[in-house]
């Protein structure tokens, strides 16, 4: 019987990539772990040490017994990633690095390096899943609901899904820690990194402030009273509720426990006259939209879906709401939504599903 082929790992040093790997090498194939570096600046900081992370990554490969590569991609990252973040960002949306980096690095840079370690495939430690049919490739749902990753990969084609595994994507994450803890594995309690890959869990106006220059204007409430100021609209997000600074603020002579102490939520940015537009309570109407605009739109099987019903995500971790696509062939398309969707962002991403099937997206530009 002929050894399996090579599969290149993308080890993290989290929990999820260490069983992947675990995984592949249990099933004979010829595993083979890489550890990317993608983010250079302060790294020695205490929010965003990839040292510490690449030592996890050594001393899992050292439990599995496979040979770990170190590769820096600081500069892919930078050129294809950050940069474009920063681009959105001042232009007062909010992007979505991991999107980006999934389909700039992890499945392009990455996967090119890879192939020139003799590669046939490579794997991540997402919670998705591979299935091909007809000699197409469809981009599924993890079947761990709680856990689904295939919004942050919704940009993947038909040639990078064709080399790629997810085999933690069958599995439920209390069960992949269950394994990481059978085999020995050292990082099997390590608790999952949050936040966007280069900023950790610094404070994140702290970090954008060294790259982009603030621009402070008035906070104004639905009857156009200034309240307070902001630091600069690149600073905030629709549907934020924390660090306005206008916790205090209440109509004259309103009661306690009335609206007028419901909270505060920055519900629109309006660029050209540098104002933050904010209201009171989770479910005022300005947070709510009955559809929006896509354009950048990337499809799964390259080709758009036809008009119809689907499920989508305004954001990542709600549940998929119906809508009504309509265009797509052209880059860009609009979603009508049965039930209004609360805080959809430009910036973020809009992705459709049929089902458990991803079928890509686009990056939203308005809503109504």
């Amino acid at each position: 019987m002929s050894a399996k082929p090579r599969v290149v790992v993308g080890l993290s040093g989290g929990v999820d990539s260490a069983v992947t790997a675990h995984l592949l090498k249990a099933q004979g194939y010829d595993v083979v772990g890489i550890f990317m570096k993608n983010w250079e600046d302060d790294d020695d900081s205490e929010y965003c040490s990839s040292n510490k992370d690449f030592v996890d990554a050594a001393a899992v490969a050292d439990v599995i017994g496979i040979e770990i590569e170190h590769v820096n991609f600081a500069a892919d990252y930078k050129d294809r990633v950050f940069a474009e973040f920063l681009r959105e960002y001042q232009a007062g949306r909010t992007p979505n690095p991991d999107v980006l980096c999934n389909a700039e690095i992890k499945f392009k840079a990455f996967l090119d390096h890879a192939m020139r370690l003799g590669a046939e495939k490579i794997a991540t430690g997402h919670y998705a899943r591979v299935r091909e049919r007809g000699g197409a490739f469809e981009l599924l749902k993890g079947l761990d609901e709680t856990k689904d990753q295939s919004y942050f990969l919704h940009r993947l084609n038909q040639a990078q899904l064709s080399k790629t595994l997810f085999p933690v994507g069958e599995l439920r994450k209390s069960e992949v820690r269950r394994i990481a803890e059978e085999i020995g594995l050292p990082n099997a309690k390590k608790k999952d990194s949050t936040g966007i890959c280069f900023i950790g869990e610094r404070p994140f106006r702290e970090f954008l402030n060294r790259y982009i220059s603030k621009e402070p204007g008035p906070i104004k409430d639905e009857r156009g009273r200034v309240i307070g100021k902001h630091e600069g609209l690149s600073f905030y997000t629709l549907g934020q509720r924390q660090g306005l600074g206008i916790g205090g603020v209440k109509a004259k002579g309103a009661q306690r426990g009335g609206g007028d102490h419901a909270p505060w939520f920055v519900a629109r940015k309006d660029i050209e006259h540098n104002t933050l537009w904010v209201v009171q309570g989770h479910e005022h109407p300005w947070l709510q939209s009955h559809a929006l605009d896509a354009d950048d739109a990337s499809w799964v099987s390259g080709h758009a879906p036809v008009e119809g019903t689907y499920g989508s995500k305004a954001r990542y971790r709600q549940v998929d709401s119906p809508c009504h696509l309509a265009g797509g062939a052209n880059g860009a398309f609009h979603l009508d939504f049965e039930h209004p969707q609360w805080a959809v962002t430009p910036g973020q991403s809009a992705v459709l599903y049929d089902g458990e099937v991803c079928l890509g997206g686009g990056v939203i530009s308005s809503r109504d």
